[in-house]
């Protein structure tokens, strides 16, 4: 019997002995459900990053190191304790 055997046997033995306690004690209910829901929000999360970066795209040819073009007043933060806002030139964001 291999690894992949034994988790589905396994598995098969979860399922009943889980719903067995479910009967015998309701108050197991809840935390079967958002045990469920934690587990398929972690992996629909862990699908989501392995898709690959969805916010920040690099454009590696043209600007390899975006960063080094930024002016050094420009606040990147949404809140810097210690920038002196006064001082800033850009009056708003870029859109």
């Amino acid at each position: 019997m291999n690894l992949h055997e034994a988790l589905i046997r396994d598995y098969q033995k979860m399922i009943p002995t889980m719903v067995k306690h479910a009967k015998k004690h309701p108050g197991l209910i809840p935390q079967f459900v958002f045990l469920a829901l934690g587990l398929t929000g972690a992996t629909f999360y862990l699908i989501r990053l392995a898709r690959g970066p969805h916010v920040t795209l690099w454009n590696k040819k043209n600007n390899p190191e975006p960063w080094n073009k930024l002016d050094p007043t420009y606040q990147y933060k949404f809140v810097a304790v210690n920038t002196d806002y006064k001082n800033l030139k850009k009056e708003g964001p870029d859109f």
